[in-house]
């Protein structure tokens, strides 16, 4: 188990870093929204769709997907604005919606509304994937490396040290000290950083705060797949589970950072228009 997960991650970290820096904007773009459909046929199957249901979905993510591609079929407006509001509208869920969710312990009861929730969560990462991009394929690192870093800490530091769990309603196998473990690595990571490339001390509050955000996404994934009787989303990743197994902790932290990186741009835009 603990091979294969460290084999699968490797693989991916493989794949992901030569994407990263290959790829022209386009393909970068298009690499990324063949997982966000994986992620939408998991989505469906969680959500107690049947086969023409989950098909159905993953068309309609798809679809949408292919819209908001920035610079390809979508016009300005739209990538200005669609792309932009649908990051906003998942940071706004993330930080007043799901921390409500995960305390009264609601469920998705409306086909509908699994529907608008799963599109949600899978599109708004995959912009924030796209537009950090341009910033530099560092800030796509930072972010994903630290929600990485963090998600390893906390599984090592959970089995070895664990013993008073973090949310036993939701997740059981998830524990303070687990979180402690990655609250701690992180830390030192980042003023390792800080130290060696001469970066702001915010950088190790800044990833701590994504930290926090990425166990939200965790416990949010946990809790539907409690929902729906599932121990994963999927079984495509080996020792890892499915696309949203992989990718939960990114969910809830990549728009909220998109937003701190661009917010001020689009409002300048906005008032020089």
């Amino acid at each position: 188990m603990l091979k294969n997960r460290l084999m699968t991650a490797l693989l991916l970290g493989i794949v992901f870093v030569t994407a990263l820096y290959a790829l022209t904007d386009l393909l970068w773009a298009l690499f990324l929204l063949l997982f966000i459909v994986t992620g939408a046929w998991e989505w469906g199957g969680l959500s107690g769709y049947a086969r023409p249901g989950r098909v159905l979905f993953c068309g309609g993510v798809l679809l949408a997907g292919l819209l908001l591609l920035p610079g390809i079929v979508a016009t300005e407006w739209i990538r200005l604005w669609g792309g932009m509001l649908l990051v906003m509208v998942s940071s706004l869920f993330w930080l007043l919606v799901v921390p409500l969710w995960l305390a009264r312990g609601w469920r998705l009861h409306s086909r509908i509304l699994s529907a608008l929730t799963g599109a949600l969560l899978l599109l708004a990462p995959w912009i924030a994937l796209v537009d950090l991009r341009h910033i530099a394929p560092e800030a796509v690192l930072a972010v994903v490396l630290t929600v990485v870093l963090a998600d390893s800490a906390a599984y090592f530091s959970g089995r070895r040290f664990g013993k008073h769990k973090l949310a036993p309603h939701i997740s059981p196998g998830k524990t303070m000290e687990g979180l402690f473990g990655a609250l701690l690595t992180v830390a030192l990571f980042a003023s390792a950083l800080c130290v060696w490339l001469r970066w702001s001390p915010w950088f190790v509050v800044a990833s701590l705060a994504i930290i926090i955000l990425s166990v939200m996404g965790d416990l949010f994934e946990s809790m539907i797949k409690r929902q729906a009787g599932r121990k994963d989303s999927g079984s495509l990743l080996p020792g890892h589970g499915g696309v949203l197994d992989r990718i939960d902790g990114l969910t809830s932290t990549l728009p909220l950072v998109t937003c701190y990186a661009f917010l001020p741009f689009y409002l300048g835009l906005l008032t020089m228009s």
